[in-house]
């Protein structure tokens, strides 16, 4: 016995079945240039944050986050004011 006799056949597939190609697809759509592919998104940044660690005082990091979502950006414009107040004089 032939090992393809057990190989069901799907028969033939009409082509014109096939599903439509949507706008939702395209913009799904992986895209490439040449062999490169694209990344989506939110473009980068002119000037990037870096990640960093920094030990701060339990006293500094509990006041900027009882200040809610978005505490550690604030940490960073605080130090840019102090920044700003040196850099001045």
């Amino acid at each position: 016995m032939n090992e393809n006799e057990h190989v069901t056949s799907t028969g033939w597939i009409d082509p014109d079945g096939a599903p439509a190609l949507t706008d939702e697809f395209f913009q799904r759509a992986d895209e490439y240039i040449g062999k490169k592919l694209v990344r989506r998104g939110r473009p980068l940044k002119e000037t990037p944050k870096r990640p960093v660690s920094i030990r701060l005082s339990n006293e500094v990091v509990s006041y900027f986050r009882a200040t809610g979502k978005g505490w550690q950006t604030r940490v960073d414009e605080a130090l840019k004011e102090w920044i700003a107040a040196r850099h001045s004089v």
